[in-house]
């Protein structure tokens, strides 16, 4: 959750909406810092605290076969 405005809709509704809609869209993961007034929904809607790292998964990613020695991993 990037961008939002809210004026007429309480945050914490507009919030518990977007959850709804992600997951109808099977998303796995809804992410949103506690910045601005997200603190308003961010422990009403029982968002789990975060250790600041983002994890990319990338499992049923539809792409051409790689040849084994054409694929890597790189660990920072």
């Amino acid at each position: 959750m990037y961008y939002y405005a809210a004026s007429r809709t309480p945050l914490t509704d507009l919030v518990n909406d977007c959850l709804v809609q992600a997951h109808n869209s099977d998303f796995d993961v809804f992410n949103a810092l506690d910045i601005m007034d997200n603190k308003e929904f961010l422990e009403k809607l029982k968002f789990g605290v975060g250790d600041g790292n983002i994890q990319y998964y990338i499992h049923n990613w539809k792409c051409p076969l790689i040849p084994a020695e054409k694929v890597a991993l790189v660990l920072q």
